[in-house]
């Protein structure tokens, strides 16, 4: 199994209004990874069950230097400008593989 690169992003939104819009901008923003990052592994946008303007972001990539990419495209620079308006406070987590199973 390889390592890969990873990392949690949690994110508090706003209000209501604002999950839905930083929701909207997500979708927006995963039709440009789905297209353009072959590096990006998984990244997923979950919602936390009790805690409705919380958002917790899974990302896992082939690599440093995928991650690296996925930073410089078009796409993720617009979503980490626009999501201020939405975001009251975001927590990252940085993540190192001891052990699992590599995707089939």
């Amino acid at each position: 199994m390889t390592a890969g690169f990873g990392l949690v992003v949690r994110f508090t939104l706003r209000d209501a209004d604002a999950a839905e819009a930083f929701d909207a901008l997500v979708s927006r923003t995963l039709q440009g990874i789905r297209q353009h990052e072959h590096g990006t592994v998984v990244y997923v946008n979950h919602r936390v069950p009790g805690e409705p303007d919380v958002r917790l972001f899974y990302e896992l990539y082939a690599d440093r230097a995928a991650f690296d990419a996925h930073e410089r495209q078009p796409h993720t620079r617009h979503f980490l400008e626009a999501r201020e308006q939405f975001v009251a406070k975001t927590e990252v987590t940085f993540l190192e593989c001891l052990d699992g199973k590599p995707q089939a």
